[in-house]
């Protein structure tokens, strides 16, 4: 199917509906809620499970129907923290078996899972881009401990 992949109607209704466009009335509305990480993450990922889950449930872009596309960012996050570490210790440019030098294979591995997260990064509202696209009303964005610490 060609043209544009159509944005979810809480999108249109936050970035605005130019078009006129009908809305669909019938779309599917989960509840936000952090769902249960996948055994299969390994340390890193699921640190960043943790992190970033907490942020988005705060802001109502995580629901129980999103474990997969969520876990599938975290298991790319961690994949690049591992590729950018092995950097850190062989560089970008490696000998090859010839002699020659090449980039290294963690610098390519590093590049996907960027390009890749990007993706998801996108889908969830993370990037400073797709973030300027989305206006969240109605969600109490005070903090309690900030509240308590400044006298609020």
């Amino acid at each position: 199917m060609a043209g544009r992949r159509p944005k979810p109607t809480h999108l249109r209704l936050l970035q605005g509906n130019p078009g006129k466009r009908p809305l669909n009335q019938n779309e599917p509305k989960p509840p936000a809620a952090i769902p249960e990480p996948p055994e299969h993450l390994s340390e890193i990922a699921l640190k960043e499970w943790n992190r970033m889950s907490e942020l988005l449930l705060k802001l109502g872009l995580l629901t129980l129907i999103d474990r997969t596309a969520f876990a599938a960012y975290c298991t790319l996050y961690a994949r690049w923290v591992e590729a950018e570490e092995a950097l850190k210790k062989t560089g970008s440019v490696v000998r090859a078996p010839s002699g020659y030098p090449m980039l290294s294979p963690y610098y390519t591995v590093s590049n996907q899972c960027l390009q890749q997260m990007r993706a998801y990064l996108t889908e969830f509202g993370l990037t400073p881009a797709s973030r300027s696209r989305i206006s969240i009303g109605g969600l109490n964005q005070d903090d309690p401990l900030e509240d308590f610490l400044f006298g609020r």
